[in-house]
């Protein structure tokens, strides 16, 4: 009799294990492709930087999403501790514009050179988002 009392004990812990892990699933949020994936609060533009965000909206944002607060499921957001200039200097930056970049802190897969970008544009984007860096307390 004690092993089938401990046999139906194992049955209901699995049971309920298995209702917990299937209700807490159900409980948290969706994500879908596209969402962005962090809040980013947009400080003042000076002229410099409004001008990084046209180029960055017209070359970067497809893929890192608007403000730089990436995209789920397609690329990482520049706003983020990460790409700290402490981590990533701004050479990172030219870096992945001319070369691309191998996939190596994000699950997105690689990213391809980006076209018809001059060095003085690089700069201004790498100007617009160290602005919203700072903003969003990354140093």
């Amino acid at each position: 009799m004690p092993r089938k009392l401990l046999l139906l004990m194992c049955v209901v812990l699995i049971a309920a294990g298995g209702y917990f892990l299937f209700e807490r699933s159900s409980d948290e949020p969706s994500v879908e492709q596209g969402q962005a994936m962090v809040e980013v609060v947009i400080p003042p533009l000076d002229a410099t930087t409004k001008l990084g965000e046209r180029l960055f909206n017209e070359s970067c944002a497809s893929c890192h999403g608007a403000n730089a607060a990436g995209q789920q499921g397609i690329a990482p957001p520049l706003v983020h501790k990460i790409y700290e200039p402490g981590h990533h200097a701004d050479g990172a930056f030219f870096l992945a514009v001319k070369q691309g970049v191998r996939a190596h802190h994000w699950p997105f897969g690689d990213m391809p050179p980006v076209e018809g970008l001059t060095q003085r544009d690089v700069e201004r984007i790498v100007a617009y988002i160290r602005l919203l860096q700072r903003a969003n307390g990354i140093q």
